[in-house]
């Protein structure tokens, strides 16, 4: 009988435990998928900054994630956000001057902060 009663217990902690650690999973999902649709409806772009090391191309781009993949050249990238692989979401405005590099376009950023995924 007291085998019977330490089963039971056991198998509804564990059964607790696993739907508590969904549900939070759940909750962080709906949150960072609100904050998605906040930053977008402000008008910033979702981005990944990518170092290159080639000297034909720019030294940083913007891998900018949108229904088509472009990148874009920010030329005044602010050092903390100079790291390879760095997500971000930045606005900014396109620049009527030479390409620096083959693939991507010039860009003065209006606005940038790191994104939490």
């Amino acid at each position: 009988m007291k085998t019977l009663t330490l089963a039971t217990i056991l198998l509804f902690a564990v059964g607790c435990s696993s739907t508590k650690n969904t549900a939070d999973t759940m909750d962080e999902s709906k949150k960072a998928e609100a904050m998605n649709q906040k930053m977008m409806e402000a008008g910033f772009l979702k981005g990944t900054v990518v170092a290159e090391e080639s000297e034909s191309n720019c030294p940083y781009t913007i891998k900018v994630e949108a229904e088509t993949t472009y990148y874009l050249d920010p030329v005044n990238l602010d050092e903390t956000f100079q790291k390879d692989g760095e997500k971000i979401w930045f606005t900014f405005r396109g620049l009527r001057m030479m390409n620096r590099c083959d693939k991507a376009s010039p860009i003065n950023i209006e606005a940038i902060q790191k994104r939490a995924e």
